[in-house]
Formats: structure tokens, C-alpha cells, sequence
């Protein structure tokens, strides 16, 4: 594991400090406990990672740090102190000058966090000009290098937000946050939507500045692979609690709380592509529900009794505390076997049918020489003057229930190539080549024979949020795509097969009569693949569809995918910059650059043993975790 000391050892020592914060949410059913008594320090020169699935309150913990908390919301108890002194007890003029100087954040949604109506190098000289003593083009001058040091081109500094990409947004607000050198930095999920290349740039760009500056970092992530390489100490919280607090290497070593060893358990990776993904029953508790005693129980594979009553933080050994009755003085905590037996009834064994050749397999599609140009407009009129070559060539085979991955950076033609296949490029782009399926040229197809044709290849979005029409109920969105692309369905029929894909993709029985917005991230991700399965496809299109999801969800998820193919003999085009979820479900792999596939075989033969220089840089930047304890 990483370690980075702090480099002004010659300072007196200096915390970010949390002392029994409580923080509620004010809503018209009454006031709700979002964080519980957190206690947690950071020093400079220390990463501490902040873990946990959605719903935990990590993001709300860093925000209370802050005093950036949303209207409802109210520190109620507690002390936030910054080297002795305590933040709650100052003004908010007193705060202006803490925020950005003394403690930055890097917010979760940076396309929220940028003023669309302001170029990107005048937001980050504003900030520069606002904490630092530079101004006119000294600070514009710093703001380029800042944007140089994240990896984004020139042309960015006069570039306005709407014409980045969502990882060039995260950049910009890593280099906004940074330019101002923070003593701590709150950084909320910051790599997210980011390829492993550029996230391996950021995290070196990160240790650098540790290593140079003494920043501390409190690292708000799901990736825990990301957290193994990097943080010093793992918190990990749970309903608003602290569940565990451990140095990283004891906590990837020996997990000590149940929710821990779970969470470790349902991790993807090419070790468990026999069998199904550990995930965890249940859900996180809302925030309305009254909760008593351990708020794991409900999930916990050694719930008991003794869990109903209080939980206090124990200290099983030097450095760590984990909130478990198991950890009591005089309890026996189980033994790794033994909580591995303990969870393994919520695991069903998938056999794999992957052991024979691919010939065994009926070839369902056939992609020959694809190539898609976008076009480029000028003028008054906004003529087309010529065409941005996004695919060039692109070519490869699909077999029926196979999983073939597209992998590579942002960029590199992955999003276009599952668009271009499913025919959502047709008015956008000039598309050349051959999609074949079952023989039949896809791109060649008109009217009512291309309407039957979209039946047979669905696609399912990175954001199910986003592509689900909140003016329907979920019934309605299941329904639509009957009515479209099957009309000689009767409304019977309709509400039957509706009624089998909501028990299919396991949403509760009442889901149907509910709005999108009343569903977690994971069962939106459910509803987008009932809505893309209604029309009983062949073929389905996964972009990213794991992306945004805890790791509990994305092992309920990828579950659902690998059950779904087996039981029906779906092919999946997985797009995706998940490595690890690459070794556990994908049969091939094609590695894509710049508009083009450069490796293309075998899953493991390509993780393993890759033969292109891209795919070398591309797998050594990908954070790697082994867990003994789980």
C-alpha cells in the first residue's frame, strides 16, 4: 500500500476534526438524523477514505465540514474543528475566507458546480484571483497550468462547460479546487467519471501535492480498489454511523464489521466468474425509518438478540474501532470461514457455460467496417463543411448469450459504436459499413422492417434516471416500447408480459404503480433493463450501466445480467471502464483508441496477456485490490 507522509513534520501538527457531529434534515414529516455522532480526524499529509454504500451520509458529513450543508439541514450537536478552532462557533463572514484557501471541495456533480454562462479560465482565475495574491495574468497563467496538470488541452481555458464531457468537467473542478493549494481537500466521489488513465493521473497529481504541500485528503468513494492503493485509514459508515474505522491495510487485510466483510465479498472480479456476486439482502434504511439498536441487523448474516439494544464503537486492537456486538469484551468474533458460510446462503451458484468454444454458439451479429463521421457545420447556414471521424473500420462478431466488453478511454468511440449498432445515429451522423444481424444489414433497413429490427437490439443508458420519462409511471415505461415496436400485442397481453418483467428484474410487487423518482439508483438500473427486455430482444447494449451504482447494487445487477443471459440467451456488448467487472463477466474483450479496436480476443487472454502497448498503459492503470479477510 501507498503511503505518503506529511512534509511539514518542522509545523506544529494540524486536524481537521470531527467531534460527536450530529446533522438533521428538516422535511415536512419531521426532522431526520442524516449523520449520528460521527467522530473522525484528518491530519496533513493523510489520506482518510470515506466509504459506504449511498444513503450513508458520507456526502452530507463532508458538506457539515464545510457549513455548505442545504437549507434543511442543521448540525444539531457536535464540534468541527480546524487546528483548535471550532467552525461552528464562526460567523459566516468568518467561513468565507476557510472555504477554498484552508479546505477545499471537489463536489460529486461538477456539472452543477460550474457556471454555465462563464469560459472555464475565467472560473478558475476567479478563484485564484479570490484566495491567492495573484491577479491579471499571473493568474490567468496559473489557471493554464492548473488545467495542463489535470490533462486537459489548451483550448479548454476559453471553452465553456457545455462543450466538455463529464470527465473534462470533473477536471476542471479538480484543477479549480487545487489552483488555490488547500491545506485539506474534501474530494466527493472525484473519480467517478473518469477513465482509469486519467484517474491514475489525478490520484499521481494528488500524492504529488501531499508529498510537496502536506494536503490531507478526506476521499468520499466506492471504489475500494482505489482506496487499498491510496488512503492511509478507511471509515466506513452505515445509516449515518461510523460502523468501522481502521487503518487500510488491517481493513483490506481482515475486515472486522459484518457490513464490511459483505461489501468486500460483492466485488467483481475474473477470481469469482463462476458463481454469483455475494450481494447484500436489502437496502440501506431511509432516512424516516426509526431505527433501534445495531442499524445493520436487518442485513447482517450474525444478527441476534443483543443487537436490538445499543452499539457502542468497540477497540478490538490498536488503531481500529468497529461498532459490533461481536467485538464486545469477552465475545468471540466468527472466524473468516465461518462468516463466509454465514453469508453464503444469499449467494446462488450460476453455472458458467463459457468452457466450450465459441463456435458452440450461434452467431448473432456481424459488425463490418463501421465507421461513423459527425458532421462539421459552418457559415451562416451552418453548411455542412466536412466530417469528424469518431469510428474508423470498427469490426467484430457476436455469438448468442455471450458478453463481448468494449473497453478504452473516454473518446475512444465506445458510446458511439453500441449507438450506431441500435440505430440512434441515423439523423446525427454519416454511418458506413455493415451491422448484420442474423444476416440482415441493419443499416439497409426502412420502415416497418427496421421498427422489427430495433425489437431484436435494445440498449440500456449509463444514467437510468435520465433516460426514463418521469411523466410516467413505471407500468406506462414498461408498456411503451410494446406498444411501439409490438402493436399487435392486445392490452391484456400488454399488462401480462409488463407484470413478468417487473418480477423478472425482482422490483417489489408495488413498483408498477410508482414514479421513477421513487426508486433507488440500482432499481432505476432494473426498470431501464425491464424497459429494454419488454420487446424480448437478442441483443442488448450496456453502456456503463454499473458506472454510478454502489458496489451492493452493481453485485444485484450484474447478478440480473448474468441470470438474464443464461436463462434467455442474451448477447451484451458491456461498455464499460470497470476492469474488474470485465474479468467477471465478459467473454471477449475489444479494446478501442481513437475510433478503433486495437486488441481484440478472449477476456482472459487479454487481461492477462495483452499484446497492444495501448492495452499495456491501459491495464497498469487500473487500481488493483486483493482482499484475504473477505
Amino acid at each position: 500500500m501507498n503511503t505518503v507522509p506529511p512534509t511539514r513534520s518542522s509545523a506544529p501538527s494540524s486536524h481537521l476534526e470531527a467531534h460527536a457531529l450530529d446533522v438533521r434534515i428538516d422535511t415536512e414529516s419531521g426532522s431526520l438524523a442524516v449523520v449520528d455522532a460521527l467522530t473522525l480526524s484528518l491530519a496533513q499529509g493523510q489520506t482518510v477514505a470515506l466509504v459506504g454504500e449511498s444513503g450513508c451520509g458520507k456526502s452530507i458529513t463532508a458538506l457539515a465540514l464545510m457549513r455548505l450543508l442545504p437549507e434543511a439541514g442543521r448540525i444539531v450537536g457536535g464540534q468541527v474543528k480546524l487546528d483548535g478552532q471550532d467552525l461552528l462557533a464562526l460567523p459566516e463572514s468568518g467561513m468565507r475566507p476557510l472555504r477554498g484557501k484552508r479546505i477545499g471541495m471537489i463536489f460529486q456533480e461538477p456539472a452543477t458546480s460550474l457556471d454555465p454562462v462563464m469560459t472555464v479560465g475565467d472560473q478558475l482565475v476567479e478563484a485564484i484571483e479570490r484566495h491567492l495574491p495573484l491577479r491579471g495574468n499571473a493568474a490567468r497563467e496559473r489557471a493554464r497550468q492548473w488545467l495542463r496538470r489535470v490533462g486537459l488541452p489548451e483550448r479548454a481555458f476559453e471553452s465553456y462547460p457545455f462543450a466538455l464531457s463529464g470527465g473534462q468537467k470533473q477536471r476542471v473542478m479538480i484543477a479549480m479546487v487545487l489552483a488555490t493549494e488547500p491545506d485539506y481537500l474534501l474530494a466527493d466521489e472525484p473519480t467517478t467519471a473518469l477513465d482509469v488513465t486519467v484517474q491514475a493521473q489525478v490520484m499521481a497529481l494528488l500524492r504529488e501535492l501531499q508529498r510537496e504541500h502536506g494536503l490531507g485528503l478526506l476521499l468520499i468513494t466506492h471504489d475500494l480498489a482505489l482506496v487499498s492503493g491510496f488512503a492511509q485509514q478507511v471509515a466506513l459508515m452505515y445509516a449515518g454511523q461510523l460502523v468501522e474505522l481502521a487503518p487500510a491495510d488491517a481493513f483490506f487485510r481482515a475486515p472486522a464489521h459484518p457490513y464490511a466483510q459483505a461489501l468486500l465479498r460483492a466485488l467483481p472480479d475474473a477470481r469469482r466468474r463462476d458463481e454469483a456476486l455475494a450481494a447484500i439482502a436489502g437496502s440501506v434504511p431511509g432516512l424516516s425509518e426509526r431505527l433501534s439498536g445495531c442499524r445493520f441487523k436487518l442485513r447482517c448474516p450474525h444478527a441476534m438478540p443483543v443487537c436490538n439494544g445499543p452499539v457502542p464503537l468497540y477497540r478490538p486492537d490498536a488503531g481500529r474501532q468497529v461498532r459490533c456486538v461481536l467485538y464486545a469484551p469477552g465475545a468471540v468474533p466468527p472466524s473468516p470461514r465461518e462468516t463466509a458460510e454465514a453469508l453464503q446462503p444469499t449467494v446462488d451458484t450460476l453455472a458458467r457455460e463459457d468452457a466450450g468454444s465459441t463456435e458452440a454458439a450461434p452467431l448473432l451479429l456481424q459488425v463490418k467496417n463501421l465507421s461513423v463521421g459527425f458532421p462539421v457545420r459552418k457559415g451562416l447556414f451552418r453548411r455542412v463543411v466536412g466530417h469528424v471521424e469518431a469510428l474508423r473500420d470498427v469490426s467484430f462478431d457476436m455469438r448468442a448469450g455471450r458478453t463481448l466488453a468494449l473497453v478504452g478511454e473516454s473518446g475512444s468511440g465506445k458510446t458511439t459504436t453500441g449507438k450506431a449498432i441500435v440505430q440512434l445515429l441515423r439523423r446525427q451522423a454519416r454511418v458506413t459499413g455493415q451491422a448484420l444481424l442474423d444476416g440482415r444489414d441493419l443499416f439497409a433497413l426502412q420502415g416497418d422492417e427496421l421498427r422489427a429490427a430495433r425489437a431484436q437490439a435494445q440498449i440500456v443508458f449509463q444514467d437510468p434516471f435520465g433516460s426514463l420519462n418521469p411523466r410516467l409511471r413505471v407500468a406506462e415505461l414498461l408498456e411503451e416500447g410494446l406498444r411501439a415496436l409490438l402493436p399487435q400485442l392486445g392490452a391484456e397481453e400488454r399488462m401480462a408480459r409488463v407484470e413478468a418483467l417487473a418480477r423478472q428484474v425482482g422490483l417489489p410487487a408495488d413498483a408498477l404503480r410508482r414514479w421513477p423518482h421513487e426508486f433507488s439508483g440500482g432499481q432505476r438500473q432494473r426498470i431501464a433493463i425491464a424497459r429494454a427486455l419488454a420487446v424480448q430482444p437478442r441483443l442488448l447494449v450496456c453502456d456503463e450501466p454499473t458506472s454510478a451504482l454502489d458496489v451492493s447494487v452493481q453485485a444485484q445487477i450484474l447478478n440480473l445480467l448474468r441470470e438474464l443471459q443464461q436463462r434467455l440467451g442474451l448477447a451484451y456488448l458491456f461498455i464499460t471502464h470497470n476492469i474488474g467487472v470485465v474479468g467477471y463477466l465478459a467473454h471477449e474483450v475489444a479494446v478501442m483508441q481513437a475510433g478503433r479496436i486495437v486488441e481484440l480476443g478472449p477476456a482472459e487472454q487479454v487481461l492477462q496477456d495483452p499484446r497492444h502497448e495501448y492495452t499495456k498503459s491501459l491495464l497498469a492503470a487500473v487500481p488493483r485490490l486483493v482482499v484475504q479477510g473477505a
